[in-house]
């Protein structure tokens, strides 16, 4: 029986000791000392602080959501996605419906039960030819990081690279299976082959192991940049020469501006020497839950890469939900398996917001010599502002509560090395007229602090 709440217990949860080598004060109360470290990681609080502050200023407008555009949900859509599903089990897989029924119902196949609809829409959208046994459906791309992550850390010396700044999703997971993190400097064409060859012979020469780079190519999240064709390649050779993983993660690239979009880093694959981690949560919706990795790399003792990460999946989250899975396999082929055709209406959203916001920071503040200037992302959801003042967590807080506007700080996204003066601007979910006001309230906030 737990300890009743109140003063007392309050005191005792502050005061218990660390452990002393027969465990913590549990009776007392338990300090986070006490826990994993990765508990006092900045990379883990981030996400909580920005909820906690939305949470208090619920009238503020909010650049500071990375949540996809809500306007095309309608629940009459998940049945039809998931009756879509399901007469494909009977119809094209011939299913008899005592089978249909323990597809929906039962503990799916840990690897997951629409790899094979996974693979159709990479063929069509990515010109990638998949097979679907190097698939693993997982829940949310943040449980295919963690998978990876944990499969590739093998003792203290091993290191991933990312670049800087990085999403704080990665940062985190890597955190939780105790993998450091290298970043590498992140130029106006993204991640630096050169400077993660650079990163990756000091790494070496400090006795370290290099495993693999995480690496956003399409308008990374935060700072939006797209790497070139000829970066990409760049990329490819320094990671087979060096027998470095790549890991690359591709959630934005259907929210372009409308041209060609660049091959993906798998595509151009020849060597194996990446892993492509994919979700669904931005191109179909967050609450599904589904994100998928592909893993083909052959493991000398048989079988895939893909495989060995679906032992660890087994001791997870044993297998990903059958019935999300199902929405989204009827997502799937509503759309003819393909993602970009699913999300058009979306893209065409952040198309019109992307450029609101930008012709509207332009209005505002049309003077460079006033230290505000920003980046001009071709795809994607964000935009970064630089500021002449620190953009800060306490900067935030003024903001939200004295100003009514709310933004991401940049300094999450570099583990505390750098973006001080720089902020993240999302838009995904606000209108255009939401986006008027919140930019006037941004150039309030910024000659306040500028003064």
């Amino acid at each position: 029986m737990s300890p009743t709440a109140g003063p007392v217990t309050d005191l005792l949860v502050r005061t218990a000791p660390a452990g002393t080598g027969t465990g913590p004060a549990v009776g007392a109360g338990l300090s986070v000392d006490d826990l994993h470290a990765s508990l006092n990681d900045p990379a883990l609080t981030s996400m909580t602080l920005l909820n906690e502050i939305t949470g208090r200023f619920p009238e503020a407008v909010s650049f500071a959501a990375g949540r996809p555009y809500e306007g095309d949900y309608a629940p009459e859509a998940l049945h039809r996605y998931l009756d879509r599903y399901t007469r494909h089990l009977h119809e094209d897989r011939g299913f008899t419906p005592e089978q249909v029924a323990r597809a929906l119902f039962q503990y799916g196949d840990t690897k997951g039960v629409i790899a094979d609809l996974v693979a159709r829409q990479l063929a069509v959208d990515e010109g990638l030819a998949v097979d679907p046994t190097s698939v693993v459906v997982t829940t949310g791309c943040q449980e295919a990081m963690v998978l990876l992550l944990r499969a590739l850390r093998r003792d203290p010396r091993d290191v991933v690279f990312a670049a800087a700044p990085t999403y704080v999703g990665f940062t985190g997971a890597a955190r939780l299976v105790e993998m450091p993190v290298r970043q590498v400097r992140e130029g106006r064409g993204g991640l630096d082959p050169g400077e993660l060859a650079a990163e990756v012979r000091r790494a070496r020469a400090e006795g370290l192991n290099p495993r693999a780079c995480y690496v956003v190519p399409d308008f990374a999240n935060p700072g939006g940049a797209t790497m070139s064709t000829a970066d990409r390649e760049r990329l490819l050779r320094l990671a087979e020469r060096e027998g470095l993983l790549l890991i690359e993660d591709n959630p934005y690239s259907m929210f372009h501006d409308g041209g060609r979009r660049p091959p993906t880093l798998k595509a151009l694959d020849r060597s194996a020497s990446v892993v492509y981690v994919g979700s669904f949560s931005k191109t179909a919706f967050p609450g599904a839950r589904i994100g998928y990795l592909v893993a083909d790399q052959p493991v000398w003792e048989g079988g895939l890469l893909a495989d060995q990460l679906a032992k660890i999946k087994s001791m997870l989250t044993l297998n990903t939900s059958s019935v999300a899975q199902a929405v989204i396999g009827g997502m799937l082929l509503e759309h003819g398996h393909s993602l970009e055709r699913a999300s058009a209406s979306s893209a065409e959203v952040y198309r019109r917001n992307r450029r609101a916001v930008l012709d509207g920071l332009a209005r505002r503040f049309p003077d460079p010599a006033a230290g505000v200037r920003w980046n001009d992302p071709t795809g994607g959801l964000f935009v970064v502002v630089t500021v002449p003042f620190e953009a800060d967590d306490s900067a935030l807080e003024v903001s939200a509560g004295r100003f009514g506007v709310l933004w991401t700080p940049m300094h999450h996204f570099y583990a505390g090395n750098g973006g001080q003066r720089q902020l993240r601007l999302s838009v995904s979910v606000l209108t255009p007229e939401e986006i008027d006001v919140g930019l006037d309230r941004l150039k309030r906030f910024v000659a306040d602090r500028s003064g």
